[in-house]
């Protein structure tokens, strides 16, 4: 073995040996102290990107669960309010049919006249306060309800709006309609029962879209689930190989050290032959 002050093999080794150690005990603590395995391009550059075009997905994805709250939001006031108006139906065809009576009094049917009408203005004021976020589906002239349903919006559920105002396509009582003759009490009921009729079917409609709505938002929050599972798969560090590996390299590094020691007074024994 050759003797020289000016070079210390052993104690070079010992360096890069314990360097070595040391890089890998930092990637180690990094890996605990974030609980990722690849948290950045320098771990591991196609898994991180991929990951990351995961990570945008779910994002969308996100927005497209936001978007459909907001859907079922509205059309579960549109239904509160078709509720409402056919309740409002039944209770005004009621009142028409009572009228009907020929043998009533005047000062009956001039309060049954009277009940009417409050019955009747109170559809109106449903119908315009039936709005969620900016958005009224059942009012004259009203809103569609739409939802995203996919991550970049390009697909999306379309609720068309339906018209509950008196007067409109579906509620045939008129903005005017009393029932203060036995003729008109009479008219109003024909008016009152087609009304119903389409009122039925109009929370049929928005019954099913509802629950087509409900129907996507669990799709979509599986599929998040699913696509958050698959980036742990790909980036998760696993903590108990970690953990364990931490002991093993820190021991290493206090080897190292020692090594290093013992390397360091090798030249030391240059001394030696001097005396």
């Amino acid at each position: 073995m050759a003797f020289s002050v000016n070079t210390n093999a052993s104690a070079l080794s010992a360096l890069q040996n314990l360097n070595g150690t040391n890089a890998r005990l930092s990637t180690i603590q990094t890996q605990i102290n974030t609980g990722l395995n690849v948290s950045s391009a320098k771990d591991n550059s196609a898994v991180y990107a991929i990951a990351q075009s995961l990570r945008a997905e779910n994002a969308g994805l996100s927005a497209a669960s936001a978007s459909i709250d907001r859907a079922l939001s509205t059309i579960d006031v549109a239904i509160a309010a078709g509720e409402a108006v056919s309740d409002l139906l039944i209770e005004l065809k009621e009142k028409a049919v009572a009228a009907k009576d020929a043998g009533l009094d005047t000062a009956s049917r001039a309060s049954l006249n009277n009940d009417f009408i409050q019955l009747r203005d109170q559809i109106t004021s449903i119908v315009n306060n039936a709005e969620f976020n900016g958005t009224n589906a059942v009012e004259n002239n009203g809103d569609p309800i739409i939802a995203i349903t996919n991550d970049d919006g390009s697909s999306q559920i379309s609720v068309a709006p339906q018209n509950l105002s008196l007067s409109g396509s579906n509620v045939a009582l008129t903005v005017a309609q009393e029932i203060n003759t036995a003729a008109l009490a009479s008219a109003a009921v024909d008016n009152i029962e087609s009304s119903i009729q389409n009122v039925n079917s109009v929370l049929s409609n928005l019954g099913s879209n509802a629950n087509r709505l409900e129907l996507q938002k669990n799709f979509v929050s599986q599929l998040s689930d699913t696509i958050e599972i698959g980036i742990g798969n790909l980036v998760d560090a696993d903590l108990a190989e970690s953990s364990a590996e931490l002991q093993s390299l820190q021991v290493q590094q206090q080897l190292g050290l020692q090594a290093l020691s013992i390397a360091n007074q090798a030249p030391q024994s240059v001394l030696s032959l001097f005396q």
